[in-house]
């Protein structure tokens, strides 16, 4: 095999592009900073990072902004700290298909949004330039927004194809906007004239055939979901997505049901075999070293507000309808045997918090655990092992979120009993639970649509509950205004700017 020259960085081109350590580079900063278009790029500047990997330029684009905006994610990166880092970005695709492909312009607006981000997609053919001069205008004029475009490299003369990068500034005299650029490695941050970085977003990716575009990133007023989240990860969503959508509300239109154990197991039975692509609960990873078997006040406050809800979800009474329907049908009742507790169970059905360990760092891994003593008291909350990846062992904490069954008709015996983390039967009730109110419109028999529509109502849940099914309704929403073409890449149509 032949070997591959090493390279130190590329000469930027310019023009078109003017470096921003170059003389005309700090002027163009210095009038853009008195014209005021320069007030995001320090927010952005003091959380800048390169990209850990070739095909990382989206992900490393979205953790500098959402850093920069200041978003807790919730859990911890390494050591005590908080922080968005790329390995911590795969809720919507995993990490070593993006090292190995690269990641589309739909996929990094999902990730943004699972991250708890607003954002607004536009893709070029929603948009003109002069859309993109007062968005981009608006962004640069404050702290709490950030531009993120996706370009062809070739329209600024430069070597590679699609690539994302944060837009740090404007100058107005100029028309030329400051691009990031997220591969630190390659070339440095450069002015480029705002028309041919328009040119370079219209373009299509050809891996999508769609266009690229620019998307818009601030906080979100609203507070993320804390246990369950909407993943597009799994292609397999597209399918369950299609069930929720459209193919449920038909089935309640074309069936007559009279009361809700038979309208609950008509559902279930229609449910397609991948229904728990859609739904996923998320588990906190740690690096097993960091604090031993012992949670600090932080860890123990983020997993008493899951097992908050994950108990809020049992005390419905969907809930309980969902899972006697559930131990009728298999004839056990939701427990968990030890052998169900091991890493690669749990890591197939859940999105995690910290998923670069459980990859393996992005290589084949096998795993071998078993359950700790977390707190001294008998409370299994953290299930403990180690991964092995080119040789080397790391060992892994999951924090478990855990709940006493509430008592059902299935098994007495179930009052009081741990059950240490969600079941698909919790999974189910929050799917029901967090679709449009709309779905159920089609139920034939009025007193069973008003019977089923007051156990779905958000407004008879507790406040922790009801947060967390709005945030994922808000997820589903997002989703379901992607055109049938996009199914691929979950783009949707913004409002008209």
């Amino acid at each position: 095999m032949a070997t591959v020259a090493s390279l130190y960085r590329r000469v930027l081109p310019s023009p078109p592009a003017v470096d921003f350590t170059s003389p005309d580079g700090k002027r163009l900063f210095s009038e853009a900073l008195e014209g005021g278009t320069m007030e995001g790029f320090f927010s952005l500047a003091s959380c800048f990072q390169t990209q850990s990997e070739p095909a990382f330029c989206g992900l490393a684009s979205l953790a500098v902004v959402l850093n920069a905006l200041a978003i807790d994610p919730g859990r911890r990166w390494k050591g005590p700290w908080r922080w968005f880092d790329e390995s911590m970005l795969d809720c919507c695709e995993p990490l070593d298909k993006v090292k190995a492909e690269g990641i589309s312009f739909g996929k990094v607006a999902c990730l943004a949004h699972c991250s708890g981000a607003d954002v607004r997609p536009f893709r070029a053919n929603q948009v003109t330039v002069d859309d993109l001069r007062r968005h981009l205008i608006r962004c640069t004029s404050s702290r709490d927004c950030h531009l993120i475009a996706s370009y062809n490299r070739r329209h600024l003369k430069q070597t590679g194809t699609g690539h994302f990068s944060p837009i740090g500034g404007y100058h107005a005299g100029q028309d030329m906007a400051l691009i990031l650029d997220v591969a630190c490695f390659k070339y440095p941050p450069h002015w480029v004239p705002l028309a041919l970085l328009w040119e370079a977003m219209n373009t299509i990716d050809e891996s999508t055939g769609l266009l690229r575009g620019f998307m818009l990133i601030s906080s979100h007023n609203a507070a993320p979901s804390a246990l369950y989240t909407v993943s597009c990860r799994d292609e397999s969503w597209i399918s369950m997505a299609r069930y929720c959508v459209k193919d449920l509300p038909d089935l309640l239109k074309a069936e007559s049901l009279d009361n809700v154990p038979t309208l609950l197991s008509r559902v279930i039975d229609s449910l397609p075999a991948n229904a728990g692509s859609l739904i996923k609960w998320v588990v906190e990873v740690r690096r097993k070293d960091e604090d031993g078997p012992c949670l600090s006040k932080e860890e123990k406050e983020r997993l008493f507000v899951k097992e908050n809800v994950l108990q809020q979800v049992r005390d419905t009474k969907l809930f309980m309808m969902v899972h006697d329907l559930q131990c009728a049908r298999i004839q056990c009742c939701n427990r968990s045997s030890s052998s169900e507790d091991s890493i690669t169970r749990i890591a197939a059905s859940v999105c995690c918090q910290g998923a670069k360990m459980l990859s393996g760092n992005l290589a084949s891994r096998k795993t071998c655990f078993q359950g700790v003593q977390a707190n001294g008291d008998g409370a299994n909350t953290v299930n403990s092992g180690s991964v092995v990846s080119e040789g080397n062992e790391q060992g892994v904490d999951m924090l478990l979120p855990m709940s006493p069954c509430s008592m059902s008709s299935c098994n007495s015996n179930l009052d009081n009993e741990i059950i240490k983390y969600p079941s698909s039967t919790d999974a189910l009730t929050v799917l029901l639970l967090a679709l449009h109110p709309s779905t159920w419109l089609g139920i034939i028999n009025e007193r069973l649509k008003a019977e089923f529509q007051t156990l779905v109502s958000t407004d008879n849940l507790p406040d922790v509950l009801k947060l967390e099914i709005l945030h994922l309704r808000r997820q589903f929403c997002y989703l379901k205004t992607c055109k049938d073409k996009e199914y691929e890449d979950p783009v949707p149509v913004p409002p008209s700017p």
